[in-house]
């Protein structure tokens, strides 16, 4: 096992654990697998040493600049956070850091249980703030982010300039708490009442929340602190004790680490909760976590009610779950086809590659057209089709040479990167859905890792071409260590499992992603590259990303429990997009149902097959997408695919139907020759 120790943002220490156990693991055709064995212990991913020589190779330009932040100098700007809201803009947003929501106010903050509910389209579970707390007479204040980690946020408070203390806020954690830094009076609208010496509770909207300190409260609102002294808020689960809340609240948690370690069958996060003093904390467990949480964890501890399903409360000082391995896959493995389908696979093969003109420019239809362009290339490897290889790696060549010049910004303004040396990070100069404020930069970036890994099998000349830009491409969502360029993982949340799209999160709901498989197909993309490109750290991060990407899509996107008393009153199988404070039957940019279950399934790439592990769940979503069973639809080719995944029968009458389907469903990432394949492989599966 390898040891990383990466400074907490600011001045906390963390560490993160990389598995090297990884040989069992299969990765593709494409690429052969990195040793993950060889990781250097100690070592950080991109450290800024390594990092500094690239970034000064590129331009530097701020496209557009974050909104006005609420952040301690020094910090790197945290977009795609769960609490980017909380920082950007000039009102404060909401944030959620389950089991609670919060929200910093002028005068100070309220933070409370949110209030679950469910209708045909939405399943709610928005800010409530309960408990409301004004620092100081709420005169001068300001506020801002001092430090955050992995999981925890740590808010410092100034009246007049002068520090008087600051309060952390965790994800899965029940408690809120404030530390003053100076004589501090705090005051609370709603009373609490002296349960036991130094505990004081109160019920409201139908909870208890407690209150423990060793500060002086009069009245039940008024809570005066000298310097060093604490205070934390809680509020009780179904089934938890106040006593037993009391005590953990008596230690509160100061900063979070993560560890991680990613094998043959599983992988595996642990999320540590450092206390004020090493005592234990609670730690409330999502449903995916649940499901997998290590042998001997104390979970008894209560639950809350939560917009995922019910979060059941452990006790201790650390949450550790596993979930399924997803290995990276660069190829379909067409080995079992006979000479027909190959055949028949040459000739649409030869079709697609004389129909494909140009690439797109933009980072996203651009890396798009690349990957669309490297699924081809391996599918004309697969089948002998000679010709098609030798234009098609020409094409990606001359094409991957363009984008991965250091200096191409210097001389045009598309096909290119930037460094952004205001918001730490690369952005293609020619923008798409908010790429410049940092949205979606793991959707884009994702299929240039594809499609250069794909390349790069046969040709190792291109990784030494193409690494430079590659790998601030790589350093953008992966970083780790601490990096004075980039954030460590800008977008993966290793409480949550799985990514936050919004750069900057400017809404009352939270952060969101949408397009939960194509979170999957950049870690895929990542972890490839990783390989071809020997970089042991890196793919052992990303293998694990993979894997806890694949199983949270699964759990709140696509397959989650439809019996799980959340779903009473929402009409539908998928969640589409999917909020800190609410989750959607919903989609940006359509309205048809096709789009809920496509979005959540394209590109289709080898990994995909994560997605069909419940061939009933499948049917059921399929059903609910194509309400009259035609796939002349939005996506239609790619939910032909997912079809595919219900078995050899299905992937047949989906090869049938997807012979007939019109040109224009054809997705601009996907071939007809992909399609092909793609269904030819679930129908015809491998030894094996």
């Amino acid at each position: 096992m390898i040891v990383q120790r990466t400074p907490r943002t600011l001045a906390v220490a963390t560490c993160l654990v990389i598995a090297a156990a990884l040989s069992g693991c299969t990765t593709t055709d494409a690429v052969e697998p990195v040793d993950t064995a060889a990781s250097t212990p100690g070592a950080a991913v991109f450290p800024g040493n390594e990092v500094a020589p690239l970034v000064d190779a590129v331009p530097q330009q701020s496209l557009k600049a974050l909104p006005t932040a609420r952040l301690a100098d020094g910090l790197i700007p945290p977009t795609n956070r769960w609490f980017s809201g909380l920082v950007f803009g000039e009102e404060s947003m909401p944030v959620f850091p389950l089991p609670l929501s919060f929200q910093l106010s002028d005068s100070g903050f309220a933070f409370g249980l949110p209030e679950v509910s469910a209708d045909s389209n939405v399943i709610r579970g928005g800010f409530a703030g309960q408990i409301g707390v004004q620092v100081g007479d709420g005169a001068g204040l300001e506020q801002a982010v001092t430090a955050y980690d992995e999981a925890s946020v740590t808010i410092g408070q100034s009246i007049d300039g002068a520090m008087v203390g600051s309060t952390v806020i965790a994800e899965g954690s029940p408690f809120v708490s404030f530390t003053a830094a100076a004589d501090v009076a705090l005051t609370m609208p709603t009373a609490f009442n002296e349960a036991e010496k130094g505990v004081w509770s109160v019920d409201v909207a139908g909870s208890t929340y407690g209150l423990v300190s060793a500060g002086t409260l009069s009245s039940g609102t008024d809570l005066s602190l000298t310097a060093g002294q604490s205070v934390t808020w809680f509020a009780l689960p179904d089934g938890g004790t106040l006593t037993a809340f009391a005590e953990a609240a008596r230690h509160p948690v100061i900063g979070t680490s993560v560890e991680y370690v990613d094998g043959t069958d599983t992988a595996t996060t642990t999320i540590r909760y450092d206390t004020s003093d090493g005592g234990d904390t609670l730690i409330a467990a999502l449903p995916h976590q649940a499901q997998g949480l290590a042998d001997g964890a104390s979970c008894s501890a209560g639950e809350y009610p939560s917009i995922y399903g019910a979060l059941t409360v452990c006790a201790g000082r650390q949450l550790s779950w596993s979930v399924p391995a997803v290995a990276p896959s660069g190829a379909l493995d067409l080995s079992a086809l006979g000479d027909e389908d190959r055949a028949a696979l040459t000739d649409q093969v030869r079709a697609d590659v004389a129909a494909t003109t140009t690439f797109a420019a933009d980072t996203y239809f651009g890396g798009k057209s690349l990957y669309r362009a490297a699924n081809l290339l391996e599918v004309a490897r697969q089948v002998g089709a000679d010709d098609a290889v030798a234009t098609l790696t020409d094409r990606l060549n001359t094409a991957l040479d363009d984008w991965m010049d250091p200096d191409a910004c210097a001389q045009r303004t598309e096909r290119c990167f930037v460094y952004d040396p205001d918001a730490k990070g690369i952005v293609g100069l020619a923008t798409s859905f908010g790429s410049e404020e940092f949205n979606d930069h793991h959707f884009h970036y994702g299929y240039f890792f594809y499609a250069a890994a794909v390349v790069a099998a046969d040709d190792p000349e291109a990784v030494q071409r193409w690494a430079p830009v590659l790998n601030l491409l790589a350093a953008d969502l992966a970083t780790s260590g601490g990096s004075e360029y980039f954030p460590d993982r800008r977008v993966f949340d290793a409480y949550a499992g799985h990514s936050w799209a919004s750069g900057t999160s400017p809404f009352g709901d939270g952060n969101n992603q949408e397009s939960s498989s194509e979170a999957v197909t950049a870690w895929n993309g990542l972890a490839l590259w990783a390989a071809a490109s020997d970089q042991a750290d890196l793919a052992a991060e990303a293998e694990w990303m993979l894997s806890s990407e694949a199983a949270s899509s699964r759990a709140y996107w696509t397959d989650f429990d439809l019996d799980d008393p959340v779903y009473a009153g929402f009409d539908h199988t998928v969640t589409s997009l999917v909020w800190g404070g609410k989750r959607d039957y919903a989609t940006w940019f359509s309205a048809e149902p096709s789009a809920m279950l496509g979005i959540l399934v394209l590109p289709m790439s080898p990994v995909a097959g994560y997605l069909g592990g419940d061939p009933d769940r499948v049917s059921a979503n399929l059903a609910d997408a194509l309400p009259e069973g035609d796939y002349d639809v939005m996506f239609g080719d790619y939910l032909l695919m997912y079809a595919g995944l219900r078995g050899p029968e299905a992937a047949s009458d989906a090869l049938t139907t997807a012979a007939s389907l019109p040109e224009e469903r054809i997705d601009d990432g996907n071939s007809r020759a992909y399609l092909m394949a793609w269904l030819m492989r679930w129908r015809t599966p491998p030894a094996g």
